[in-house]
C-alpha cells in the first residue's frame, strides 16, 4: 500500500508539472475563476436596470407630464421626448426599448370620463427587459392617472397586509447569485477539460508510452490524474471565493466553506473522471472539445443551476438524478446560501459519492482497454 501511495502521489506532481508548464491552461484557470466570475455577476443583470425609454408627447398636459416624470432611475433611463418621426428610426437602431406615446387629448378624455388609449412599443428582441419592463410601465402610467383623477396621492388601505421578508438575499441582489452560480459551474467544467487535456496531452506527446513500460497500474495512473487535477480546481475555487466573491464583490457567505469544499471534491471525483473517460473517447484535443460541448450544455443547463428543477419535465428530472451536477448544485446552494450543514445536504454527498465511484469504474475500464490496445 504506502508502495501505491507513493507512486500516486510521484505520478499526481508529475502532472502538476506538465500543467506548469502549459500556459494555456494557467491563463484558462485564472481567467476562469476571476474574470468569469467577476462578469457573470456584474455584466448580465436579471432585474430592470436603465433601459432606455423615450415618450412622444401629443397631449403636452399636467397628466402626461406627470407620467413622464415617473419615470426614473434606477429602472429606466432618463426618459427622452421625440417626435413621432424620430419614434420608429429610433428603435430600429435600438437607442430605446421602450417608446411610450401619449396621445393628444389624453387629460380631457381622462376628465371627462371616456376611453382613452396609450400605445407602448417595446423592442422585444431584448428579451429579460421587454418582458419585466412592459409590466412596470403599464403599473407606472395607470397609478399615475388614478392619483390624477383622484386629486390627491393616497395610499390604499387593504384588510390584509403582505409582509415581506426576503430571506438569504433580503436586497434581491443578482450579485449574490450570479458570482457562486459561476464557481459552481466552473468547477464542473475545468476539471474535465483539465484531466482530458493531460491525458490527450501524454498521448500526443508521447509519453503515456513511457508510463506503460514503468511499475505502474493503470488505476495509480487515473488516481494521480483526479488528485492532481482536482487539487487545483479545489485551490481555485477556494482563492476565487475568498477574494473574488467575499472580497471583490462583497458578497456575504454565511455557510461553512470547508463544508462546500468537501462537497465539491466529491464532485471533483466524478467529473474528473468524467474527464478521463471522455478523453479515452477522443482522439484529439478538437474532438475532446466537441465532445466537451455535448456534455457540459446539458449538465449545466439541467442541473437546476439556470432554472429550478421543478420547472422541468418529470423526465429529465428523473434522468439528472443521475448527474452529479444536479446533487452538487443542490449542495452548493444549500450550504452557501442557505447556510445549511451535513445534516441537511448528506443525502447529496452520498449520491456524488455513489455517481463518482461509478464514473471512475467505468473511466477505468475504458482506459485499461485503451491502454492495451497501445501497448
Amino acid at each position: 500500500m504506502p508502495r501505491h501511495l507513493a507512486n500516486i502521489y510521484r505520478l499526481g506532481v508529475k502532472e502538476l508539472w506538465s500543467l506548469l508548464r502549459d500556459p494555456v491552461m494557467l491563463v484558462l484557470i485564472v481567467y476562469t475563476f476571476t474574470a468569469s466570475v467577476y462578469t457573470a455577476a456584474t455584466a448580465m443583470p436579471e432585474t430592470l436596470h436603465n433601459a432606455a425609454i423615450a415618450v412622444v408627447d401629443e397631449d403636452a398636459s399636467n397628466l402626461s407630464g406627470r407620467i413622464i416624470s415617473a419615470f426614473y432611475p434606477p429602472q429606466f433611463g432618463t426618459p427622452q421626448l421625440i417626435s413621432p418621426e424620430e419614434m420608429d428610426a429610433g428603435m430600429d437602431s435600438g437607442r430605446y426599448t421602450f417608446v411610450l406615446r401619449i396621445p393628444s387629448g389624453l387629460q380631457r378624455d381622462v376628465l371627462s370620463g371616456r376611453a382613452a388609449a396609450l400605445q407602448l412599443n417595446v423592442d422585444a428582441t431584448r428579451m429579460s427587459q421587454a418582458f419585466t419592463g412592459s409590466g412596470y410601465v403599464q403599473q407606472i402610467v395607470q397609478g399615475e392617472i388614478n392619483e390624477f383623477t383622484q386629486r390627491y396621492r393616497t395610499t390604499t388601505v387593504l384588510p390584509v397586509e403582505l409582509s415581506l421578508r426576503a430571506r438569504f438575499n433580503p436586497e434581491l441582489n443578482k450579485t449574490w447569485f450570479g458570482s457562486l452560480m459561476q464557481i459552481i459551474n466552473n468547477v464542473t467544467m475545468l476539471s474535465i477539460i483539465l484531466t482530458g487535456a493531460a491525458l490527450i496531452r501524454e498521448r500526443e506527446h508521447g509519453t503515456i508510452e513511457h508510463l506503460l513500460v514503468m511499475p505502474v497500474t493503470p488505476t495509480e495512473i487515473m488516481l494521480a490524474k483526479v488528485w492532481s487535477m482536482g487539487a487545483v480546481v479545489l485551490l481555485a475555487a477556494a482563492l476565487s471565493l475568498q477574494f473574488v466573491v467575499r472580497g471583490l464583490l462583497k458578497v456575504p457567505i454565511d455557510g461553512s466553506v470547508p463544508l462546500f469544499l468537501a462537497g465539491s471534491a466529491l464532485c471533483l471525483f466524478a467529473t474528473t473522471s468524467m474527464g478521463i473517460y471522455l478523453a479515452t473517447l477522443a482522439r484529439s484535443m478538437p474532438q475532446f472539445g466537441l465532445l466537451m460541448v455535448l456534455t457540459l450544455l446539458p449538465l449545466q443547463m439541467l442541473s437546476g443551476g439556470m432554472t429550478p428543477r421543478e420547472s422541468m419535465p418529470e423526465l429529465v428530472q428523473n434522468i439528472m438524478l443521475f448527474a452529479p451536477t444536479t446533487h452538487f448544485v443542490q449542495l452548493a446552494q444549500a450550504i452557501l446560501y442557505r447556510g445549511a450543514g451535513l445534516s441537511v445536504v448528506w443525502p447529496q454527498f452520498l449520491a456524488l459519492l455513489a455517481i463518482g465511484s461509478v464514473l471512475f469504474g467505468l473511466s477505468l475500464a475504458r482506459f485499461r482497454k485503451t491502454i492495451s490496445q497501445m501497448a
